[in-house]
């Protein structure tokens, strides 16, 4: 063959640059000719070695190279900065894009816009987006996407409708994000229009669009429109009997999903972990927590093996309905069953020790939670300071609070909160000032938190200047719970005028009070005199539509029995449509504070056969019905029943009680062999029902044994000593007795004079003894008294708070009284009257015939109890 020469134009090989490595540096003469650069990128991605991909790039510029990379090369250099999560290396390969890229387009740029998002910085995905000239599908599907991940709902629909406005459709990919934040804004309207477009784009084959648009109309509580929904459904999978027993559960509609979950086995198909859950998760948040148990049993029964979720959602429900130590008890069987609890059942778990201020149980929580990991949580740190804080034990959760690198608002705020209540205000605020100063600045709970603790230790001044201060200084506007968090700390420090007029100055400023509001109100009222202000509130209760939470219910019930309208607090009792044990307790409670045993013991007979047990409080009211009605056997019966039947520990004041029912028909041996008997030291309530007994039955003896039982409690008690000099003058014991001699030497400047308060037209009147403001008042007094002195007088054994008429100036209560019935004979009906001592046989007598002879009711809650004075009666039955 002849040597052919074939003419050619070669051109010397590239020169490659040198690219630093792992191993060091590499030489061009290291590359073969037939690898491209773009190759040897891709080559360092695959490994791993995305660093080194940078340092290859940098060295191209610093060389003035002018090679360019191919798109797909560069999407895979970001591909790996998202798979890596660097984007610090991302910035950089976005900084020299223009300079390396061949041609970018929008699938370069939509890379671009994945990046950004994946590695978490949202802002700098929509900077690039919103700079885009030209946007495709995916371009769009990324940035909807980076908004779902990061739980922007809204921003997904703003977006949606922008993609529209671009005459771009989403896909049945995209399609269940824009449903899915659809459903999390309640967007019922967008849904509708998606519901359409599906059918239009002929996407109903897919049951992922088509389950998403179910979930949509059951979280929009359009129960209605997903049954129908449902129904219509071609194709049913387990996801979509989820979403639709979902939307009946969230909506609370239990009997419906209980039917639904029945029906999911009739159609063949077997309801998986999460439907149990669902159900389970829904029953707990009902509070029925023992219907949820029976559930999972059942689940285990069928061989489903309970989840961390399912076990969650047990403890978190036994937990948050008061039933904290099943809770914990729940949280060991977790562990037994080899569930690896996560943040939020340790967190659950750790609160339930909070409440029952378990220490011992919280510490092996905490040990456990730094056992598995889960110590630097932020979740479990916060439940760790709150148990710790309620606990006592405030430098450990200081030091918890200190290990917390990334701390929130609710870290800061339950530090400070712990250090509110336990008193060290100084420590709070110093803590409160150093928030201001870091990157969490103080929200509304923050200050209210702060309010509560000055106002709740003392310091109202500090209180009321925070308050003015949040909105000027901390530009924190001020919500219901900042005035809730004054009523209460008033109330709680004992200025209930000042927590009225603080919920006048709320209505004044048009701030909506809730269902805390109330709660924290009502007590205030629960006195004779605020009968009225009562009804106000119950009022406001109604515009509100408050009535229907029991918690406010039975505060009502409370509050109008105590202020002295036991028809009212009847009547709201037989209107409520679900009552607790606090119900029937405070109906029970307010008619043996008006003297209806009999009622009172026929409501407890009704509560037992509803099936409600009764607690410490039902035992109280029942011992001291029997105890008015004349029943010790029952009553002593009931006592005996605390222990034996209920597996209750009886407190000092049942014992007080019984010693009451003891003493109210004379059994005074039995009383004092009983104090003697007790299991427990008596305290001063016993002694003060014994001295009530001995002196109604003019015993001498075992009134002075009370008096000085209750003096060597409460040695500064200067009633108690006046009481104990007049029974020892009775006996003329007094000049031989030293230890009287001192306690009289010691009380002679001190007086003890009666003082009262009546309403009369929406005005508070006080008198004081002898009080002479009103002289007219004295003739008519003076007439009563000697009409009444042959009416009969209680025949107690004659030892009084106060001084006698005779001796000292005539008593308050029958001023009060006169200047009802002379002042405003048309208002005088119903009087009512607080008196700050114990009143006196004459008084009380007094009231007695005025009562029967003006055809009036007078109440008159004195330091013992409440006296209802009708038709020549006492509520007391003269035992008092």
């Amino acid at each position: 063959m002849e040597n052919v020469i074939i003419p050619c134009n070669l051109k010397p090989p590239p020169v490659l640059p040198i690219i630093p490595t792992k191993a060091g540096i590499i030489q061009p003469s290291e590359f073969s000719t037939t690898i491209s650069f773009d190759s040897h990128l891709d080559k360092l991605c695959r490994d791993g070695r995305l660093s080194d991909a940078v340092a290859a790039l940098d060295a191209i510029a610093e060389r003035g190279s002018k090679v360019k990379l191919k798109p797909r090369t560069y999407m895979n250099l970001l591909q790996s900065c998202i798979d890596t999560n660097s984007i610090e290396l991302g910035r950089k390969l976005h900084a020299r894009m223009m300079g390396l890229v061949q041609y970018v387009n929008p699938f370069v740029e939509t890379k671009l816009v994945s990046m950004y998002a994946k590695c978490g910085c949202l802002h700098d995905a929509r900077r690039v987006f919103d700079g885009m000239r030209e946007r495709n599908l995916f371009t769009w599907s990324a940035m909807i996407g980076a908004c779902s991940r990061e739980q922007r709902w809204k921003e997904v629909l703003k977006l949606f409708y922008l993609m529209m406005g671009d005459g771009i459709l989403p896909d049945k990919f995209l399609l269940p994000k824009i449903l899915e934040a659809c459903g999390n804004c309640a967007d019922f309207k967008t849904a509708k229009v998606i519901h359409s477009m599906v059918v239009r784009c002929g996407f109903c084959g897919s049951i992922r669009v088509i389950n998403s648009i179910l979930a949509v109309y059951a979280k929009c509580g359009k129960l209605n429109w997903a049954r129908r929904f449902f129904e219509s459904m071609d194709k049913r999978d387990l996801v979509s009997w989820n979403a639709i027993i979902s939307g009946f559960c969230q909506n609370g509609r239990m009997e419906e999903a209980t039917r639904l979950f029945d029906a999911v086995r009739e159609e063949g198909t077997e309801p998986g972990l999460v439907t149990w859950n669902i159900m389970i998760a829904s029953y707990n948040q009902l509070g029925q927590t023992d219907v949820a148990m029976g559930l999972m049993k059942k689940m285990e029964s069928l061989g489903i093996v309970p989840d961390v979720f399912t076990w969650t959602s047990l403890i978190s429900g036994f937990a948050q309905n008061n039933r904290r130590n099943q809770a914990l008890d729940l949280f060991k069987e977790m562990l037994l069953a080899g569930v690896k609890p996560n943040a939020v059942t340790i967190t659950s778990a750790v609160s339930a020790c909070a409440s029952l201020k378990s220490l011992g149980k919280g510490l092996e929580i905490h040990a456990f939670s730094i056992k598995i990991g889960l110590i630097e949580d932020v979740l479990v740190g916060n439940s760790l300071i709150d148990m710790y804080s309620k606990c006592g034990e405030l430098e450990a959760a200081q030091e918890v609070f200190d290990m917390i690198i990334e701390k929130d608002v609710f870290t800061w705020n339950s530090l400070i909160g712990g250090y509110c209540q336990a008193g060290y205000c100084g420590k709070a605020c110093e803590l409160f000032m150093k928030m201001q100063e870091s990157d969490v600045a103080p929200n509304v709970i923050t200050w209210n938190v702060m309010i509560s603790g000055y106002i709740q230790n003392g310091d109202e001044d500090e209180a009321m200047d925070l308050f003015r201060r949040m909105e000027k200084d901390g530009k924190v506007k001020r919500n219901t719970a900042s005035w809730n968090s004054l009523v209460a700390g008033y109330l709680h420090v004992g200025e209930k005028d000042k927590a009225l007029g603080i919920f006048r100055q709320m209505q004044s400023y048009c701030v909506i009070p809730n269902l805390v509001t109330m709660l924290s109100v009502l007590p205030t009222c629960a006195n004779l005199l605020a009968e009225k202000k009562v009804r106000e509130i119950h009022c406001c209760i109604l515009r509100r539509v408050l009535d229907s939470e029991l918690p406010v219910a039975n505060s009502l019930l409370d509050t109008y029995a105590k202020a002295g309208n036991m028809t009212y607090s009847r009547t709201i009792f037989d209107r409520m449509l679900s009552k607790d044990i606090i119900t029937w307790n405070s109906i029970i409670a307010g008619y043996v504070l008006h003297g209806f045993s009999n009622a009172a013991l026929d409501l407890f007979d009704d509560m037992t056969k509803s099936g409600l047990k009764p607690n410490r409080g039902t035992f109280l009211s029942i011992i001291y019905s029997c105890s008015l009605s004349g029943l010790v056997d029952k009553g002593r019966l009931a006592f005996s029943s605390i222990t034996e039947d209920y597996n209750i520990v009886p407190g000092l004041e049942h014992y007080a009680a019984v010693v009451d029912l003891y003493g109210r028909p004379g059994r005074l041996g039995e009383a004092m062999e009983f104090i003697e008997n007790m299991p427990v030291e008596p305290d001063s309530s016993v002694w003060a029902a014994l001295l009530t007994a001995s002196r109604n039955h003019r015993n001498i003896g075992f009134t002075v044994r009370a008096l000085d039982k209750i003096l060597d409690l409460e040695p500064g008690n200067y009633l108690i000593q006046r009481l104990r000099a007049q029974a020892d003058a009775l006996v003329a014991k007094s000049e031989n007795d030293p230890k009287m001699r001192k306690l009289e030497k010691e009380n002679a400047t001190k007086r003890h004079l009666g003082r009262c308060w009546i309403e009369l037209q929406n005005r508070v009147y006080t008198f004081v003894n002898g009080d002479q403001s009103e002289p007219y008042l004295y003739p008519w007094i003076h007439d009563i008294a000697g009409k009444a002195s042959k009416y009969g007088f209680h025949e107690g054994l004659c030892i009084e708070e106060e001084e006698k008429e005779e001796v000292g100036r005539v008593h308050c209560e029958k001023i009060a009284i006169a200047f009802a019935l002379i002042g405003f004979p048309r208002k005088a009906q119903c009087i009512r009257i607080v008196k700050s001592l114990r009143m006196c046989g004459n008084c009380h007598e007094t009231a007695k015939y005025i009562s029967k002879t003006y055809g009036c009711e007078i109440y008159v809650t004195d330091s013992k109890c409440l006296h209802r004075f009708s038709n020549g009666h006492c509520s007391c039955k003269d035992y008092w």
